[in-house]
């Protein structure tokens, strides 16, 4: 099970992973944006549902694998990091992404299979969950549960901002400069997960 220590780290990278742009939070604002709060907000199970089937193959996979391949985990992290680093330098597009993507209707079939195909994924699953949540089911449900808890705020979150931006109380939001200041905290954490990876 986890220790406090433990899962402080856990929740700190999930929370930074899951509110990062990326392709399932753009569907989720464009969502929001499109067909408003209310109507996108059950999307969020359809996220969860997606996270959970992608991070328990690829950390059964991985566990499994790393038997005979003992250098993979750490090969995977470092691909992690350089994947985060890349995404930290494309934030800037994200707000561009929304409104284009918002003129398609999002259903939860597709949200689901966004998230399945989502490379969060498999970061997740490599460097977030701890390699033990994969062959101990009661560290599996311990992780599984604190990571649904931080998932559904986050992605209403992304619904709330995708609804918010046709609205005038938006318009003192400055996205360029929130996205700078969130591009930076991920440079810092693909450091650290980098870091880990030659621990």
């Amino acid at each position: 099970m986890f220790n406090l220590a433990a899962a402080g780290l856990f929740a700190f990278g999930v929370t930074v992973i899951l509110a990062m742009p990326g392709p399932t939070n753009t569907l989720l604002a464009a969502a929001g944006l499109r067909q408003g709060f209310i109507r996108s907000a059950r999307l969020t199970a359809a996220e969860l549902a997606g996270y959970v089937v992608s991070i328990s193959l690829w950390g059964r996979f991985l566990e499994q694998a790393a038997r005979s391949l003992p250098w993979l985990p750490a090969c995977v992290r470092i691909a992690s990091s350089f994947y985060i680093a890349c995404l930290a330098v494309r934030m800037w597009r994200a707000a561009r992404a929304v409104p284009a993507v918002a003129r398609q209707v999002i259903g939860m079939r597709r949200l689901f299979t966004a998230t399945l195909l989502n490379p969060k994924g498999i970061l997740f699953a490599s460097a977030i969950f701890p390699p033990t949540a994969f062959w101990s089911l009661p560290v599996y449900l311990a992780a599984m549960a604190l990571f649904a808890t931080l998932l559904v705020p986050i992605g209403l979150a992304w619904v709330a901002f995708g609804a918010s931006l046709g609205s005038a109380k938006a318009r003192w939001i400055d996205p360029a400069q929130a996205q700078r200041g969130a591009s930076v905290i991920l440079g810092l954490f693909s450091l650290t997960l980098a870091w880990t990876a030659f621990r």
